[in-house]
């Protein structure tokens, strides 16, 4: 501990010499013989030399000062070592998921994310609902186990938008899982959501407008709305002022968008282009995208499925000719 002391200007001179008017009217010049010069003693020297009890209590303060500081040192930096393997911790499961993803390896996945339900880290928590959404869409899944997934993924979406509003994967995700919950909810639920799906989808897009998949993914809410059924659609009309409403031309432009920003990223992008197309009654491009997507590498469960609706879709071709 350090003491700065700031000694008061003597009132001692030296010499003085003061005039004053004596009762004659005389001035009287009075002059006093200087002391010696002693110079002030600062306050924390007086408690030193006049006070050995209090010395040994201020070698003592200012030794556990000292302590404190130096403790107060040493947790900052635990603090900071905590902190910095936590993110490498996260990074290396982040990095574990995405090779997971990449090898199609769903269940596992699945296994070593849920382990971290409970984390706070945005990037983390939509990879979680993605995953939860993935176990949904196995074949081998109940459709009561397929509901609770369903849900779950959207809680774990719902927790990482809260987490990152910036996050473009953390929208994405949320709008997925909120439309397949729709699919649980009724139609009227579903067509409520859409603005919100809308709007989340196209938040993504900004926030990153080279992510295919959210191209995509306003491509199908495009092509939902422009295949809505007569009886849906004048449901729409009844129960909202301003029913949402897209057309085959604006899902083409979507689901082509996408393509360009990462070719053959997506067998369901490729099957939807040659869907896109027949709707449209084009069907010479419709059966080069359905070639294209028939062909796509199957690397999921979801891939195996468009390469067989692909595959109907060509042979439908094939009887009619």
């Amino acid at each position: 501990m350090i003491f700065i002391a700031f000694p008061e200007m003597s009132r001692e001179l030296l010499h003085i010499k003061q005039a004053d008017k004596s009762p004659t009217g005389t001035t009287t010049t009075i002059h006093t013989h200087p002391r010696p010069y002693s110079a002030p003693v600062p306050p924390c020297f007086s408690l030193v030399v006049g006070n050995g009890g209090a010395f040994k209590r201020s070698l003592l303060l200012s030794a556990l000062s000292y302590l404190g500081f130096e403790t107060y040192q040493v947790i900052s930096q635990a603090a900071l070592v905590r902190a910095a393997a936590t993110v490498f911790r996260v990074e290396e499961i982040l990095e574990q998921a995405d090779y997971l993803y990449e090898s199609g390896e769903t269940e596992k996945l699945y296994q070593l994310l849920t382990q971290y339900k409970e984390s706070e880290d945005a990037e983390l928590l939509w990879r979680l609902a993605r995953a939860s959404r993935d176990i949904a869409q196995l074949s081998g899944t109940s459709e009561e186990e397929k509901k609770l997934l369903v849900y779950e993924a959207l809680e774990y979406a719902k927790r990482a938008l809260e987490k990152n509003e910036s996050s473009f994967a953390a929208h994405k995700w949320y709008a997925i899982c909120i439309s397949d919950v729709g699919d649980y909810e009724g139609i009227k639920a579903k067509i409520a959501n859409a603005y919100t799906i809308k709007e989340h989808f196209e938040k993504a897009i900004e926030l990153n407008p080279k992510d295919a998949t959210s191209i995509h993914l306003m491509g199908i809410w495009c092509y939902t709305f422009a295949e809505m059924p007569w009886y849906q659609r004048r449901m729409a009309n009844v129960l909202f002022a301003a029913p949402p409403s897209s057309t085959y031309e604006e899902a083409l432009g979507y689901f082509h968008r996408a393509e360009q920003v990462d070719p053959n990223f997506y067998s369901k992008n490729l099957l939807l282009l040659g869907k896109t197309y027949l709707k449209l009654h084009n069907k010479k491009l419709a059966v080069f995208w359905l070639m294209k997507a028939k062909d796509h590498p199957a690397h999921t469960e979801e891939d195996k499925q468009v390469q067989t609706e692909a595959a109907q879709l060509l042979t439908g071709f094939s009887d009619k000719s």
